[in-house]
């Protein structure tokens, strides 16, 4: 098995994963009863070399409902009859949700409004209230 690439500064080392096969439910005939196509993806995220202390931190806080008490994640996929398909689809969700959880959103700068639009504001002010100063019955 080869490192799991999640970003390019991100790389979880085959070492830290485990995989464990099982019997796949559902629909299937005989092949259901014969296969273990199920997949089973760990990986210790307090345990685990390849992150920062920040990334840690962030990854314990919003992946908590989705890690064990040891600080695992768990994914599993059983979405084809083939192993190794199924090993590949788990590599994804994997990646996917660490790097999803990763994401810091770019902080948001301030801006001024410009001095036309503040112009433009004050006229359409002022061209509204001579509308309806206009409507009026003296």
């Amino acid at each position: 098995m080869a490192d799991l690439v999640i970003t390019p500064r991100l790389t979880i080392p085959a070492g830290e994963l485990s995989v464990a096969f099982a019997r796949s439910g559902g629909p299937g005939g005989q092949n259901v009863n014969k296969v273990s196509s199920k997949v089973d993806l760990r990986w210790n995220v307090r345990t685990s070399a390849a992150l920062t202390d920040a990334d840690r931190a962030l990854l314990l806080e919003r992946l908590a409902s989705k890690l064990t008490t040891d600080g695992e994640l768990i994914v599993t996929s059983q979405a084809t009859r083939d192993q190794g398909k199924n090993r590949d689809d788990a590599h994804a969700k994997l990646a996917l949700i660490v790097r999803t959880a990763l994401h810091r959103d770019k902080p948001r700068r301030e801006t001024k409004p410009t001095r036309a639009s503040k112009r433009r504001r004050i006229e359409g002010k002022r061209h509204r209230a001579e509308i309806k100063r206009n409507r009026r019955i003296d």
